[in-house]
């Protein structure tokens, strides 16, 4: 049994996302099987479209888009705290049921911070996973738990981006 490793993309750079689904990619054309989770992503993006021409890659994300955390009302809050435990829970399931080889957490770090996902379940699925599951996380800011298990770091810096110029996100390019 090949030992999996734990990987972070983190910072203020773009690129953490684009980084995990090259992965995601990658282990699916060596026909490993990937769970690739979005954490406050609801909305279309173009990489679902890709991943549903791939076999071996399962997404999981909340149902619904409530938007950016700073403007959800107490209500939004504890709706998309709900719908994070129930993605972690369906991340516990396949794993018990199914051969899997990666798991992606693409943006925990923010529902970790923010304290709208049961912490305890992340924390066991980052402390207990399963030795050979390939464990990939992202997001700004990550809790020190992560990164002191994390078998690679890597920190992606703002050097220029476009939203300082008020141009927003483009589809295809960042989502």
């Amino acid at each position: 049994m090949e030992r999996g490793l734990i990987h972070v993309y983190c910072g203020d750079g773009k690129g953490k996302t684009t980084a995990a689904i090259g992965l995601a990619v990658r282990a699916a054309g060596a026909g490993k099987r990937v769970i690739f989770v979005q954490f406050f992503k609801g909305g279309p993006t173009g990489e679902l479209k890709s991943f549903e021409r791939l076999p071996g890659i399962r997404v999981f994300r909340n149902p619904e888009d409530l938007g950016f955390f700073k403007n959800m009302s107490l209500q939004q809050k504890e709706r998309v705290a709900c719908m994070h435990t129930e993605t972690l829970e369906k991340i516990f399931l396949a794993l018990e049921r199914e051969p899997v080889d990666m798991v992606i957490l693409d943006e925990i770090t923010y529902p970790y911070e923010y304290g709208v996902i049961d912490r305890g379940m992340v924390e066991r699925l980052v402390l207990q996973k399963p030795k050979s599951l390939e464990l990939v996380l992202t997001g700004r800011n990550p809790d020190k738990i992560f990164l002191e298990v994390a078998d690679y770091v890597t920190e992606m810096r703002k050097v220029r981006h476009p939203f300082d110029e008020n141009i927003g996100g483009r589809e295809g390019v960042e989502y």
